[in-house]
């Protein structure tokens, strides 16, 4: 399967970090950490994702560097994109960002 980036318009969303920034592990038992192909750690953060019905859904985001973000925070993902993934029959989407910083320093840009 071919991975196409989709944009995502985060424009009538409300995201909210719930879980503090943390370096991606890829492997558990050698606590190897993921990295860019800059070698800079990759990051997940933990958002609840609200779209302008109500609805909610817990995302995991990966960024490159580690983002000025802290549980509780309201969150600008700025270039976040979805990525569809299938291993084994299962599938899913991976979301990865530019940027996520605070909602105030956002609006300050």
């Amino acid at each position: 399967m071919r991975t196409v980036p989709i944009p995502v318009d985060v424009s009538k969303l409300t995201i909210t970090c719930v879980k503090a920034p943390r370096p991606r592990v890829l492997n558990r038992d050698t606590g190897e950490i993921k990295t860019d192909k800059n070698g800079n750690t990759v990051y997940e953060v933990t958002v609840s994702v609200e779209d302008e019905f109500g609805r909610i859904e817990l995302v995991k985001i990966g960024i490159t560097g580690e983002p000025p973000i802290k549980a509780g925070d309201a969150v600008n993902a700025v270039g976040l994109l979805g990525y569809v993934w299938e291993i084994a029959g299962r599938w899913g989407i991976s979301y990865r960002a530019t940027a996520l910083l605070p909602q105030q320093e956002a609006a300050d840009v």
